[in-house]
C-alpha cells in the first residue's frame, strides 16, 4: 500500500469518524430530519457540481427507481436511525455500534442472494453479538430503557446498510462509484423531503452557529469529500483496501468523542470494540492492508 493511498484511508476514516461527532452536535438542536436532510441535501449538490466538472454521467433516467431505493437503504433510514439514537447515546458508543454492519450484510446476503454462511462467519455473527452486549452492558452510559431502544435504533441503521449493501451488489452492478453517490444523495432528498417539511418549523426553534457549522460539515466533509476519497481508493489500491475502513472508523469516532465532547471511554467500550473487529475480520476475512513504500 503506498503512503498516498495510506494517507487516503486514514483520512476517510478520520472523516466518517466525525459524522457521528457532528451528528450528535446537530441532531440534538436542529432534530434528526433537518440535519440528514442537510446532509443529503447540500452532499447532492457538491456531487452534481463535481460531476459536470469532471464530466460523468448521471443516467437518472435510466436508474432513477434504483437510485431512490438505494437513497432509502443506504442514507435516508440509517442516518435517520443514527441521528435518533444520537440524542441518547454519546458519539464514540454510535461509531462503535455501526461497525456491525458486515455482519448484518453477511446475513442478509445469506438470506437474500443465498450465500453460503461457514462456521466461521456464524462465529463471527455470535461473537460480535457478544461484544455489542458488552460494550452496552459495561460502559459509561446508564443502563436504561431509553438507552437500550437508543442502541436497538442504532444497530437497526446497520441492518439498513446491510441490505444496500446487498441491494448495490444485485441491482447496481457495475455503476461507477461517482454516479452511484451522486444519485444515491438526489435519491435520499426527494424521499426525506416531505417528512423534513413537517418538522422544520420546530427544528429552526433554536438553531446555533455550531449546529449548523455541524450540519455542513457533516455533509461537505463526512459525505462529499470523504466519498471522493472512497472512489479514489476503490481506483488506486483496490475495493478490499477502501473496505478495510470499516476497522479504523471506530477508532476515530473514539478519539473526536473524547477530543470535542470530553466522553468517558471505559474499558468495557475498549474490550467491546475489540471483540466486534474480531468479529468482522471472521465474517469478511479481511486482512490489514500492508505498508509499502512509494517510489521515488
Amino acid at each position: 500500500m503506498k503512503r498516498n493511498e495510506m494517507m487516503a484511508l486514514l483520512g476517510l476514516a478520520a472523516l466518517w469518524g466525525a459524522s457521528f461527532l457532528f451528528i450528535r452536535i446537530s441532531s440534538q438542536v436542529l432534530g434528526p430530519f433537518l440535519t440528514i436532510q442537510g446532509r443529503v441535501t447540500i452532499a447532492a449538490i457538491a456531487l452534481i457540481i463535481y460531476m459536470f466538472a469532471v464530466k460523468k454521467p448521471l443516467e437518472w433516467k435510466l436508474r432513477w427507481r434504483q437510485y431512490l431505493m438505494i437513497g432509502l437503504l443506504n442514507a435516508v433510514i440509517p442516518s435517520i436511525f443514527i441521528a435518533v439514537a444520537a440524542l441518547q447515546l454519546p458519539a464514540s458508543m454510535s461509531a462503535i455500534l455501526n461497525s456491525m454492519t458486515p455482519l448484518f450484510t453477511a446475513l442478509v446476503a445469506w438470506g437474500w442472494l443465498g450465500e453460503s454462511m461457514t462456521f466461521r462467519k456464524w462465529l463471527g455473527i455470535f461473537t460480535g453479538t457478544f461484544g455489542v452486549a458488552l460494550l452496552v452492558g459495561w460502559s459509561s452510559v446508564p443502563f436504561t430503557l431509553n438507552i437500550i431502544i437508543a442502541c436497538l435504533i442504532s444497530i437497526l441503521s446497520t441492518v439498513s446498510y446491510g441490505f444496500a449493501g446487498v441491494y448495490t451488489k444485485k441491482y447496481l452492478a457495475g455503476v461507477p462509484p461517482l454516479s452511484l453517490a451522486t444519485g444515491q444523495q438526489i435519491g435520499a432528498t426527494i424521499i426525506l423531503l416531505p417528512v423534513t417539511l413537517v418538522f422544520w418549523k420546530e427544528s429552526f426553534q433554536a438553531v446555533t452557529p455550531i449546529a449548523v457549522f455541524s450540519m455542513v460539515g457533516l455533509a461537505l466533509f463526512c459525505t462529499t469529500f470523504a466519498y471522493l476519497l472512497y472512489f479514489y481508493l476503490i481506483e488506486s489500491a483496490g475495493p478490499t483496501i477502501a473496505a478495510s475502513v470499516t476497522l479504523l472508523i471506530p477508532f476515530f469516532g473514539i478519539v473526536w468523542g473524547l477530543v470535542f465532547l470530553n466522553e468517558t471511554i471505559t474499558w468495557g467500550m475498549i474490550v467491546g470494540l475489540f471483540i466486534i473487529l474480531s468479529s468482522i475480520f471472521l465474517i469478511s476475512d479481511q486482512t490489514l492492508p500492508k505498508f509499502r513504500k512509494q517510489p521515488s
